[in-house]
């Protein structure tokens, strides 16, 4: 069987998952018969279930590369293409996505308070290094690099793993801990043998869980998703005064440097970046989210400062650095 995109099992996944929807609606027909008119069953089922146009794009992407391949790539055996040409296939502009919402620090202390204690440890991780979900859950501890020099660590996150891929862009990344990471890390430390945020003795599969969407609901910010704390560590980074460079390394985006090999000057310098969101008073740092509604419920806050470092509503400790 010929995979549509790169054969790695979450790719693969998904390519499954595309083709089944798509397949009681253009799944009788020959490949000549496909084309933007055929899918349009397909799109109005897909609007009248309320799916976001992203949501439909993803299955047009599938057919569309399909096409692409069979008039480009895959020979029959007497060397033809299997389509002359591939049709035009359009998407759909994304105008109905949702708009990012990143955190002041009133909203970041009301929701990180009603966190159970491994979620709690997990955001306040997300929200200084802005790793992406996929990537918090799947920490490992043999991904700790010793950075002598510096008295520190990292973590090298690889782009696969097992044919996995665990960044979005499948390149490896670096990840570099700001003094709250940090002590994230050690509060965390020895707590499992492989993972680095469990829950009950297990590697957490997900931080968007009902846990997390009841503490939202408490908080009164139902429109936070989880992803919002690495837009939060995004714009913290730019109102601080961070350079674009730095901050493509620190979220680990694609560039033309080759980001996984830092001197110890060169991390050393994405550290003291990061660690502007540790100051002594990081809540004079603007957030660029000014513009918000009014009169949002809130609710009583269980918070306390320590040292800087927020005391969690669930009876436990946050680490300490």
């Amino acid at each position: 069987m010929k995979y549509v995109k790169e054969a790695t099992k979450d790719t693969i996944d998904e390519d499954v998952r595309q083709i089944k929807a798509l397949d009681p609606f253009i799944g009788h027909m020959a490949l000549e018969q496909i084309h933007m008119g055929s899918l349009q069953p397909f799109i109005d089922a897909r609007q009248a279930e309320g799916v976001k146009s992203r949501t439909i794009n993803y299955g047009i992407q599938t057919v569309r590369r399909i096409l692409n391949m069979a008039a480009g790539e895959w020979i029959d055996e007497n060397g033809l293409t299997w389509l002359q040409a591939a049709p035009k296939i359009k998407l759909f502009p994304e105008n109905d996505r949702r708009k990012p919402y990143p955190l002041d620090w009133d909203e970041q202390e009301r929701l990180f308070s009603e966190l159970p204690k491994h979620l709690y440890l997990m955001a306040l991780f997300k929200v200084n290094t802005g790793c992406r979900e996929g990537e918090v859950v799947s920490l490992k501890w043999e991904w700790e690099v010793e950075v002598p020099e510096l008295g520190t660590s990292v973590f090298l996150i690889p782009g696969y793993e097992q044919g996995k891929g665990i960044t979005k862009n499948r390149d490896d990344r670096v990840v570099v801990l700001n003094e709250k990471a940090k002590g994230v890390i050690e509060k965390v430390r020895g707590v499992h043998p492989e993972y680095v945020f469990t829950y009950k003795g297990r590697n957490v599969k997900k931080m968007n869980d009902t846990a997390w969407k009841q503490a939202r609901k408490r908080a009164g910010l139902q429109q936070v998703r989880v992803h919002y704390l690495r837009h939060t560590f995004a714009r913290r980074l730019r109102a601080a005064g961070v350079s674009f460079e730095d901050r493509q390394d620190l979220l680990g985006h694609r560039s033309s440097r080759v980001t996984t090999h830092y001197s110890a000057a060169e991390i050393w310098n994405l550290i003291e970046a990061a660690n502007t969101l540790c100051g002594e008073n990081p809540h004079k740092i603007p957030t660029m989210t000014l513009l918000k509604l009014k009169g949002q419920r809130k609710p009583h806050l269980r918070l306390l400062k320590k040292e800087g470092l927020l005391v969690g509503a669930r009876g436990f400790e946050p680490p300490t650095t």
